[in-house]
């Protein structure tokens, strides 16, 4: 894991007028954070907090309001082919099988054929889902539509992941399948991710470190560690202890929101 950050942010805020009441809503205030290459970062938050503000600020589709946010030394001037973005509403096209769906991005590109087909193949298999090719998005199990969707992310060779509780949507066998094979693929393909969750389970399960934001303006009120071996065992009073730390910020910083000055 290289010392130089991947993502640096200093004094972040982001602020919006709210139309129907007639104010200004800070969502997410003074964000000092460093996340370096190839680490797991996960966060957890009250509803509201500014988790995927600041998701989609460094993605590149909002703006600051104030303070900077740099990825690799260099300001955030919108979207860009080192960040991918998996949200939890599956990004397929349903008129499109699952191969052209993979290569779609690569072929907008004017990538050359033959490396587009070398690039799915390899993806799906990564991916698990080299036997479903020429399926539709119809066709596909709701665990199959997220590997889909995250095989549309990774052929396009991201060095950041930003994921917005991609699995919320899931049921529990399969969601544990995908954040097995999410930590696996990440760790392979040295990503760096950022992943947003409501639950607390998954937060200590997938992060390298876990962010607590406290209620709006969402301020960062724990960075806490996981210093544990993977795969990870839900079951184990290790992870049982961490689980229960995350728990007791989460309920802190829901009680006791940090006050905007």
């Amino acid at each position: 894991m290289s010392s130089t950050p991947v993502i640096a942010c200093h004094e972040l805020t982001k602020a919006y007028h709210d139309i129907s009441r007639g104010e200004t809503v800070v969502a997410c205030k003074d964000i000092t954070l460093q996340i370096h290459r190839g680490e797991f970062i996960t966060v957890v938050g009250p509803s509201g907090c500014g988790k995927t503000s600041l998701l989609y600020i460094l993605a590149g589709f909002e703006t600051k309001t104030s303070g900077s946010i740099m990825i690799d030394g260099r300001p955030i001037q919108g979207p860009g082919p080192d960040r991918a973005v998996v949200f939890q509403e599956f990004a397929l096209f349903p008129w499109l099988d699952l191969r052209k769906n993979v290569e779609f991005g690569p072929r907008e590109r004017g990538v050359r054929q033959s490396d587009i087909d070398e690039s799915v193949n390899r993806i799906l298999r990564t991916v698990g889902l080299e036997s479903a090719a020429n399926r539709y998005p119809h066709e596909l199990s709701a665990g199959m539509r997220q590997r889909a969707a995250l095989a549309r992310v990774l052929i396009n060779d991201p060095k950041i992941l930003l994921m917005d509780e991609p699995f919320a949507a899931l049921e529990a066998q399969t969601r544990l399948a995908l954040q097995r094979e999410l930590s696996k693929l990440s760790a392979e393909m040295s990503l760096t991710v950022m992943f947003i969750t409501h639950s607390v389970e998954e937060a200590v399960l997938l992060g390298d470190r876990v962010l607590v934001m406290s209620t709006r303006p969402g301020q960062i009120m724990a960075d806490v560690s996981i210093p544990l071996p993977r795969p990870r065992d839900p079951t184990s009073p290790e992870f049982n202890e961490h689980r229960r730390e995350i728990a007791r910020l989460l309920e802190q910083a829901s009680l006791a929101p940090v006050k905007a000055s």
